[in-house]
């Protein structure tokens, strides 16, 4: 099974290690040194370049990390990991 993350990428689900918000993703000094060494070392994605203030959600896989425009819960539901209790 495949994970839409936006634009024209796709990601296979058993690659991904953890979807985060990307608030969520600034708050522990951690996550942020993690954000910003895959940064430099140049494994980030930005799905949405042209317009930074879209980016809803990280995702990290085990080949890259993505930053999509697509919250973080809707990845979740695509992926399977949330299920929708009103259906």
């Amino acid at each position: 099974m495949f994970i839409h993350l936006g634009g024209d990428v796709m990601v296979p689900a058993k690659e991904v290690v953890v979807i985060l918000d990307v608030k969520t993703s600034e708050v522990c000094e951690d996550t942020r040194d993690f954000l910003r060494i895959s940064e430099e070392e140049g494994f980030v994605v930005r799905i949405e370049p042209s317009d930074p203030k879209s980016a809803k959600s990280v995702v990290v896989t085990t080949r890259k990390v993505y930053v999509s425009p697509i919250s973080s819960i809707t990845l979740k539901k695509r992926a399977g990991y949330i299920t929708d209790p009103d259906s």
